[in-house]
């Protein structure tokens, strides 16, 4: 049984399996997406029922557009199909919608949807679900180290700063721009892979990994509370002794 005392305070989901969900069953990829999005809806309802504080998922990443054009074309208007039908409930329930990427290159539209959900959910206080598009963790870091330079370069930074652990983190995507967001105690992978593909690298440092075969579509609130309950049975140490 899950001890709702020691609820993880932060998940991290990489969403595998969507185009092997629809393959098994003779569809087009997008109906593994279509799929996938209605997972992700419960999922982020079970996380709010549970009392995660942060909810993370890799909806799309930089290398994502390697894809055909068919496919990410349809992966945007999946985004926009989820903010118009969702938004007003996730917005009732008091969940705050944050984005880490460089969300602003994606279609238009998209790109609209975005800042409408950022903008509505802004001011509330419940589950803070985060949706990683067209994130890298590289690119995370290159950036935070050019920003870095360039608060040297304008003097919002001093030039004999110490660069230090903290500072970098404050300039990521996990930073000061979206409420620093604490590292992921717990981060799941889908679909039987077990390998990061370039997803929270610096903040996953101390992080608990729990993998499962499950293809992203038919993962349910009862599979999460089932990897939350093998995280539950872990002994942290984060490098010390007990």
């Amino acid at each position: 049984m899950i001890d709702k005392n020691r609820i993880p305070t932060h998940v991290a989901i990489i969403m595998d399996g969507n185009g092997r969900w629809a393959a098994k069953r003779g569809l087009p990829k997008m109906a593994g997406h279509n799929a996938g999005m209605l997972a992700m809806k419960e999922i982020v309802k079970a996380s709010d029922i549970l009392g995660v504080k942060y909810l993370t998922v890799y909806a799309f990443s930089t290398e994502n557009w390697k894809r055909s054009q068919e496919e990410v074309g349809g992966i945007f208007k999946l985004v926009v199909k989820y903010v118009d039908s969702e938004l007003a409930e996730l917005h009732q329930n008091n969940v705050k919608v944050k984005i880490l990427g460089d969300y602003k290159v994606v279609p238009k539209v998209a790109v609209d949807r975005l800042e409408k959900s950022l903008e509505t959910t802004q001011n509330n206080t419940g589950l803070q679900f985060n949706i990683a598009l067209n994130y890298g963790s590289r690119a995370e870091i290159v950036r935070a180290v050019n920003n870095i330079k360039k608060d040297v370069e304008n003097g919002s930074l001093t030039t004999d700063i110490e660069i230090t652990e903290e500072i970098i983190s404050r300039y990521l995507y996990t930073g000061d721009e979206n409420g620093n967001i604490p590292d992921p105690d717990l981060i799941i992978r889908t679909s039987g892979e077990e390998r990061l593909s370039n997803f929270m690298l610096w903040q996953s440092a101390y992080s608990e990994f729990e993998f499962t075969d499950v293809l992203w579509p038919d993962f349910t609130p009862q599979e999460y509370e089932k990897l939350i309950e093998q995280y539950q049975n872990r002994d942290r140490r984060f490098g010390g002794r007990k």
